[in-house]
């Protein structure tokens, strides 16, 4: 008779190690207390988190929710054994969704579920969730660990992030004003951020670059940090420049679907936006992924935010005003286009001139 037959088997035999998370979770406990912030004490080894609304300083609040992941750029982080940045990364993508509604990101949460539970790559991970907290100024008050032998493999990972946000009744964004004429203003983005990963990997794939090799858009970094960089999070200069102008109508996040698909979910009915394609301040990432991969414009436009991150709409007598107030923040600001009428079943968003896709 065998050893597991005489005393039967065990979770750890199974592949799950239960004090791994437990020492995960000692290790973590000092990153998520600095994440502290008015309403929450950032405390974690309960069942649940809490959040005190008038503590936070809200009078007639209307609650915003987001939830997002990083994708396959996981993936790089897990073959490279670069961990520390795609918990930015996690956070940005659901606090900049909750901003974009004039929302201030309150408290955050984490998935992490990996095959085989390592606290040290566990705890890097939430690190930088940690750090992306703190740039947003939101709170980290839980998270769960999934270990799931069997459904991931060696060192493969994958992450969510749930995000919740407040807003004063009747502030929230986009404006029911926005209008014809008025100016679209792009923030520029840090990269790739974290949509398109999986055309990324196969384009690096098929240039026979390994990971760590110079990075030919880079100097000065190998190709995975360089693709590793995280998420810019806009929310600090999008809140100063909603509240200190009071004339930013909508905000739009440029995340997978680029510009055809993010902007036309803040306009009204009737109203698209045309764009100068040739004042994007396309980045070099973005040019070497066109001219490895032979990459279309078009393709580009819809897979990838190309230079801009995030999109600002504001009246043509207001926006010296919100340009000031973005740049005093931090944000490197380019005029794109206008906001224009269309009818029938024209295109939402339109273009002129190209993007500068050469090296």
């Amino acid at each position: 008779m065998s050893e597991t037959s005489r005393t039967g088997l065990t979770y750890s035999q199974a592949g799950v190690d239960i004090d791994a998370g437990n020492r995960m979770v000692e290790l973590i406990k000092p990153l998520v207390r600095a994440t502290a912030r008015a309403g929450a004490d950032a405390e974690i080894g309960g069942f649940g988190g809490a959040f005190d609304l008038g503590r936070a300083g809200f009078k007639d609040p209307v609650l915003v929710a987001a939830t997002d992941g990083v994708g396959t750029k996981a993936k790089i982080a897990a073959d490279t054994g670069r961990h520390a940045t795609v918990g930015i990364d996690l956070v940005a993508m659901s606090v900049n969704d909750l901003v974009v509604q004039g929302a201030e990101p309150l408290f955050f949460l984490d998935y992490f579920a990996c095959g085989r539970l390592d606290p040290q790559v566990g705890a890097e991970v939430v690190k930088g969730v940690a750090d992306g907290c703190r740039q947003a100024c939101c709170a980290l008050i839980g998270g769960e660990t999934a270990e799931m032998p069997g459904v991931y493999q060696g060192g493969d990972f994958d992450l969510a992030g749930f995000a919740v946000g407040a807003a004063e009744r009747g502030t929230l964004l986009p404006r029911s004003d926005v209008a014809g004429g008025d100016v679209v203003l792009g923030l520029a983005s840090s990269g790739v951020h974290s949509n398109g990963y999986s055309l990324v990997r196969r384009i690096v794939a098929e240039s026979g670059l390994d990971w760590e090799a110079p990075a030919p858009f880079a100097p000065g970094r190998s190709l995975a940090e360089a693709l590793l960089i995280p998420t810019r999070i806009y929310v600090a200069s999008c809140l100063a420049a909603i509240r200190t102008t009071g004339a930013v109508k909508a905000l739009a996040h440029i995340t997978g679907g680029g510009f055809p698909d993010n902007i036309p979910r803040v306009l009204p009915k009737g109203l698209g936006v045309h764009l100068d394609l040739a004042r994007v301040p396309v980045l070099p990432v973005f040019k070497w992924l066109a001219k490895t991969g032979g990459v279309a414009q078009t393709e580009m436009l819809r897979t990838f935010n190309c230079g801009i991150g995030m999109v600002a709409i504001a009246n043509p007598a207001d926006v010296e005003a919100v340009t000031s107030a973005f740049a005093k923040a931090g944000e490197t600001v380019v005029r794109l286009g206008q906001v224009v009428p269309i009818t029938g079943g024209a295109d939402a968003v339109t273009y002129s001139g190209r993007l500068d896709l050469a090296d």
